[in-house]
């Protein structure tokens, strides 16, 4: 891994993407020690967070972690997520980040050096290349060791720089957690980012 210490760096962290590849690879995020790891490499300038939520819920789950980003260093971004019934009968849930996070990035790029992306999602490849026209290094935090792979191929050939995540997870590993439960089967409890991984894009 290349980073220099003195370089301005912003990590920009998709939530759902985070979330899926870390609990695919059997292990639960610790936010406070992801940021150390960071700040330990770089001047981090700053360190933006992204999630959709439901708005019908009364109560999210998700909402002692978006509470404790805010309070500990993060720049929290979410908008409300849709809920809808698809043609097979299955609720789904529609909550696409991807323009809120290309704005920030788009809009910081003149004040920093390295650009970090927690993100599988090819989509971004373009903006990618556009930061990087503007002089920005870029690295994508995701994982090819997941089944199947969560990251896209044209996103991981445009950065400067690939980190698996299965690499890094010790650095800031919470704990172990079991394996993802197949799709078929439902878990007893489902984390709001679930119903997002499994979302129709806008």
């Amino acid at each position: 891994m290349f980073f220099q210490p003195q370089e301005r760096l912003c990590l920009f962290i998709d939530g759902t993407s985070l979330y899926s590849a870390s609990r695919n690879l059997g292990f639960e995020v610790d936010y406070r020690k992801l940021l150390q790891f960071f700040r330990a490499k770089s001047n981090v300038l700053r360190a933006y967070y992204y999630s959709a939520v439901l708005d019908t819920e009364e109560y999210s789950p998700l909402k002692p972690l978006t509470d404790w980003l805010v309070y500990n260093g993060y720049t929290l971004v979410t908008k409300n997520a849709r809920e809808f019934i698809d043609h097979n009968g299955r609720r789904r849930v529609r909550g696409n980040m991807d323009v809120e996070l290309t704005v920030d990035m788009m809009e910081m790029a003149p004040h920093i050096d390295h650009a970090v992306l927690f993100s599988g999602d090819s989509d971004f490849r373009r903006l990618l290349e556009s930061v990087q026209r503007q002089g920005v290094r870029t690295t994508v935090v995701g994982s090819i060791k997941t089944t199947p792979p969560l990251i896209g191929d044209e996103l991981r050939r445009q950065a400067d720089q690939f980190i698996e995540l299965a690499d890094i997870s010790a650095n800031f590993m919470r704990r172990h957690i079991e394996s993802r439960a197949p799709r078929n089967t439902a878990p007893p409890v489902r984390h709001p980012a679930d119903q997002m991984s499994e979302h129709d894009e806008d």
